[in-house]
């Protein structure tokens, strides 16, 4: 009997808190733009609770995948950068995480022409999340690193033998790319590769200020880094609707829930709970108690940041470490795949 993902997930859950030093963590992001709200409650919160409890956790900075969906990587050192201090600002710990990029790890690299083999046009072309990016992509055309992403994301992941990816449910049908990537190649030339499991984030949709989810491209979203002053006009600017009564209702009220939910995770409450004390008192009241809630809640975060961002050396030197010990693994890694592959 086949297990649904989000059952799979609860299982693995239960596995990490008995035994977490048996899990590798691959997870990571595109440098193109601050972090904001919704990657915060909605992956780096994870990220840093499953490092913390004792997961080995690996974290991607994305360079080469900014040019998936657009023609040129625009501010890309300054975004690098930027991406590092928001990562540490939200909880991961360098110590322990090995934070990367794939530019300065080019033996992950070169496992996309073995790993290319294994999978057809066909397979790729059928792909629902590749569908998508190609339909918002921001290029000309379509490129070749647009069509063969998923498989790079297979040589993200497969390159330190990470055992469990993150993801969100629209996700799962590049992971399954991966595991079956792992299963050929393990198939055809030996053992080498484990085959990753999803783990499902169980965080509910942040929408943007503009009733849409979340996005840096949409231009609605709260990014990490935004004073309070920038958060109160993000906040006034925010979509409601006519009803005076705050209620938390997703389905019929998708704009005033999604300010609803913003607050209440900001405050570790239900967001019923929210509403129900706003009640009322309408938009204003509303917009007043996520803009309190959003800049208490970021205040240490922000101050961090800041700090982080101030100590360029800092990062690069973050950045450096991690990127010696991705390349030790990827090299191994990939004299391993050569090996098997020749006997």
């Amino acid at each position: 009997m086949d297990i649904t993902p989000e059952a799979r997930s609860r299982q693995l859950e239960e596995r990490i808190a008995v035994d977490p030093g048996a899990f590798r963590i691959l997870t990571g992001d595109r440098p193109t733009g601050p972090l904001h709200l919704g990657h915060y409650f909605g992956t780096l919160a994870s990220r840093a609770r499953l490092q913390h409890t004792g997961v080995e956790l690996f974290v991607l900075v994305a360079d080469y995948q900014v040019l998936t969906d657009r023609d040129v990587a625009d501010h890309l050192s300054e975004y690098v950068e930027g991406l590092v201090a928001d990562y540490l600002a939200a909880g991961i710990d360098p110590s322990t995480a090995t934070i990367f990029r794939h530019s300065s790890v080019p033996a992950l690299n070169q496992l996309m022409l073995p790993f290319l083999s294994l999978v057809s046009i066909a397979e790729l072309s059928r792909n629902p999340t590749v569908k998508d990016e190609i339909a918002t992509s921001r290029q000309a055309a379509v490129s070749g690193l647009m069509f063969t992403y998923p498989v790079h994301q297979a040589a993200d992941i497969l390159f330190c033998k990470a055992n469990l990816v993150p993801v969100g449910r629209d996700q799962l049908p590049h992971q399954e790319i991966t595991r079956t990537i792992a299963r050929r190649f393990n198939e055809r030339y030996g053992p080498v590769f484990p085959v990753p499991d999803a783990l499902l984030s169980s965080a509910p949709l942040l929408l943007g200020t503009d009733g849409h989810k979340m996005s840096k491209s949409r231009g609605n979203a709260i990014a990490l880094s935004a004073t309070e002053d920038e958060t109160a006009r993000l906040v006034r600017r925010a979509v409601t609707d006519a009803d005076r009564t705050i209620t938390y209702a997703p389905e019929t009220r998708p704009q005033v829930s999604g300010l609803v939910l913003l607050a209440a995770l900001c405050q570790g409450r239900d967001p019923h709970t929210v509403a129900a004390e706003i009640g009322d008192g309408g938009a204003a009241a509303l917009k007043k108690v996520v803009t309190d809630s959003v800049n208490e809640f970021l205040r240490p975060i922000r101050a961090r940041r800041a700090e982080l961002a101030a100590d360029r050396a800092y990062l690069r030197g973050v950045l450096a470490e991690g990127e010696e010990r991705a390349n030790a693994i990827a090299q191994r890694t990939l004299e391993e795949v050569r090996e098997a592959m020749a006997s």
